[in-house]
C-alpha cells in the first residue's frame, strides 16, 4: 500500500504527520527545481507554518525530468523525511508540496500557475548551472542553448529565466503585481545573480519589459542542510518503518539553517517560527557558508573520491583528511571572512567537522563532485583571490582545485573511467586529451576563463600553486598526499 492522504491514518506511532488537513492547503509558492534539497529544506520550513496559514502550499515544478512528479503525484505530494545522525533517527511525513508539474511536458500549466494571483513567491533550487550564467562574472550566458531557445520561443520556455520573464509579462498584462523571486542556491548574492540574469534576458526579449523586471523583489538567502541522494535501500528501510511504500523519501541530518533578506512585497510565510532568520543583508552569512562548508566539502569530495572513499564519512576517516579540511577552514578561509559579530566561527567549524563525520548520512563524494566548473568559482576561487591579494598562502585551497582537475579528466588513479557530471565535461575532455604532464594539464584548464576569470587564468603564482599540487597528486596519489597532513 502506498503513502497518500488516504493512508495517513495507517502511519505507526512515532512518525510525525501533518497537523493540518492537506486537502485544505492552497498554493502560494511555485518552486522551480523540486529536488531532494528543496524537499528537505524549504518545504520543511513551510510545513511547519501550514497549520496556522494554509495559503502557502507549494507547487513543485521539475524543469527537466518527470521523475519527481511521477513518484509523488500518486502520493498526493506526500513524502517521508528521515532525519538521522549517530544517535538515532526521526521520521516525518511532509505535506507542503501539494502540486507537482513537469515543465517540458506542459509549460503552459507552469506559466498559468506562476501567473495566478495567488502565487506570491517563486523560489528556486536549480543548482548553479540552472542560472545559464557565466560563473566567473555572474552575467547571463547569452549563447546558452536554452536562453537562445527561450528568446525565440517565449511562450514555450525551457529555462527558469524564460519561465520567470514570461510569467511576469503575463501578470503585468493582467494587472497583477509581480511575485517575489527567492533563490535558494549556493551562489554568492544569489538574489542579485538571479535578478541580473532575469533583467538581462528581459532586455534581450523586449526592452519594454526592463522596467517591469526592475521592480521585482529578489532577496538573497543562505541555505544549509546536507541531503544525500536517496537509494533503493533507503526506500526499503522507509517502507519497513511505515508499513507503506514511499517512492521518493528524503534523507537528511538534524542541522538546518536558512538566512533570508526580508523583502517580500506580497507577503511571506512566517518561516521564522520554524527557525529561519530574517536579516537586512545575507552576504556575510552566505560567504561564511560557501567558503567554510561548501569549499571544504568540494575539496573533501574530489580528494576522497580519488582515494576510493564512496561517502563523506568514509573520506573524513582517511588519514590526514580531517586535518586538511580543518586547516583549510581555519587557516585559509576564515581570515578572508568579514566580521560576524556574536557568531562563534570556531564552534561553527567544529560543527561542520562533526556533520561531515556523520556515519548515518551516506552522502556520496560523487554526488558532491558534480558540476565542479560551476561550483568552484564560488566555493574555492573567490577565497584564493582574497588570499592572493593579501599575499597569504592557499596550499590547501589549491590542492582542492587540483583535485578537481584530476577528477574532471575522467580517469581515476587506476585508469578507470569516472562518470563526470559537469556541463563542461566534453569540453574538458577535449582540452586535456592525450596530455599527461601536470604543467600542460593546468595550462589547458586555465584557458577556461569563464571558470577562472582573466585574473586567475593569467596569475603566475596561482598557476605555480596548481602545478605543484597537481604534480603531487599525479606522482604520489591522493592517499599519500592526504597522509602528509596527518598529525
Amino acid at each position: 500500500m502506498r503513502l497518500s492522504r488516504l493512508t495517513l491514518d495507517r502511519l505507526p506511532e512515532g512518525v510525525r504527520k501533518p497537523d493540518y488537513d492537506p486537502a485544505c492547503v492552497t498554493i502560494g509558492i511555485v518552486h522551480l527545481g523540486v529536488g531532494a534539497f528543496h524537499r528537505a529544506h524549504q518545504a520543511v520550513f513551510t510545513e511547519a507554518i501550514l497549520g496556522g496559514d494554509p495559503s502557502w502550499g507549494i507547487s513543485g515544478v521539475s524543469l527537466r525530468s518527470p521523475e519527481t512528479r511521477d513518484a509523488l503525484q500518486p502520493q498526493d505530494g506526500l513524502y517521508t523525511l528521515k532525519i538521522q545522525d549517530g544517535e538515532g533517527e526521526q521520521l516525518q511525513v511532509i505535506g507542503s508540496v501539494v502540486e507537482l508539474l513537469c515543465a517540458p511536458e506542459d509549460p503552459e500549466a507552469v506559466l498559468r500557475r506562476m501567473a495566478d494571483p495567488a502565487t506570491r513567491i517563486v523560489s528556486l533550487t536549480i543548482t548553479e548551472k540552472g542560472y545559464c550564467h557565466n560563473p566567473a562574472t555572474g552575467t547571463l550566458d547569452e549563447a546558452h542553448p536554452d536562453i537562445v531557445h527561450d528568446l525565440n520561443n517565449p511562450r514555450q520556455p525551457r529555462s527558469a529565466t524564460g519561465f520567470i520573464v514570461e510569467a511576469l509579462a503575463r501578470r503585468a498584462t493582467a494587472g497583477i503585481a509581480p511575485f517575489t523571486l527567492l533563490s535558494c542556491d549556493n551562489l554568492p548574492g544569489n538574489g542579485h545573480v538571479l535578478k541580473r540574469v532575469v533583467k538581462r534576458f528581459a532586455e534581450l526579449r523586449d526592452p519594454a519589459l526592463t522596467s517591469l523586471v526592475r521592480s521585482v523583489a529578489s532577496p538573497s538567502t543562505m541555505v544549509d542542510r546536507i541531503v544525500p541522494a536517496t537509494t533503493d535501500s533507503d526506500r526499503d528501510a522507509i517502507a519497513t518503518a511505515l508499513g507503506l511504500d514511499d517512492a521518493w523519501p528524503v534523507m537528511t541530518e538534524p542541522f538546518q539553517q536558512w538566512v533570508i533578506e526580508n523583502d517580500f512585497p506580497l507577503g511571506r510565510p512566517a518561516w521564522e517560527k520554524a527557525g529561519a532568520v530574517f536579516v537586512e543583508d545575507v552576504a556575510v552569512f552566505e560567504m561564511m557558508k560557501l567558503r567554510l562548508l561548501n569549499g571544504s566539502h568540494s575539496t573533501l569530495a574530489y580528494l576522497g573520491y580519488l582515494a576510493g572513499a564512496e561517502t563523506v564519512a568514509e573520506a573524513m576517516a582517511l588519514p590526514g583528511m580531517e586535518e586538511l579540511v580543518e586547516g583549510l577552514m581555519r587557516e585559509e578561509a576564515t581570515p578572508t571572512l568579514p566580521p560576524l559579530q556574536g557568531f562563534d566561527l570556531a564552534a561553527y567549524r567544529a560543527d561542520l567537522l562533526q556533520r561531515f563525520r556523520n556515519p548515518r548520512l551516506r552522502h556520496r563524494t560523487w554526488q558532491i563532485a558534480m558540476d565542479g566548473s560551476q561550483k568552484l568559482p564560488q566555493r574555492l576561487l573567490g577565497t584564493i583571490r582574497d588570499r592572493l591579494k593579501a599575499g597569504a598562502g592557499y596550499e590547501r585551497l589549491a590542492l582542492g582545485v587540483a583535485a578537481w582537475m584530476r577528477y574532471a579528466r575522467g580517469l581515476d588513479e587506476h585508469g578507470q573511467p569516472i562518470d563526470v557530471r559537469d556541463p563542461h565535461a566534453a569540453r574538458i575532455a577535449e582540452l586535456v586529451r592525450d596530455i599527461a604532464e601536470p604543467e600542460r594539464i593546468v595550462d589547458a584548464y586555465l584557458t577556461m576563463r569563464d571558470v577562472f576569470g582573466a585574473d586567475l587564468a593569467t596569475s603566475a603564482p596561482f598557476r605555480l600553486a596548481l602545478v605543484k599540487a597537481l604534480t603531487r597528486l599525479v606522482e604520489e596519489g591522493s592517499t599519500a598526499t592526504l597522509r602528509a597532513y596527518a598529525r
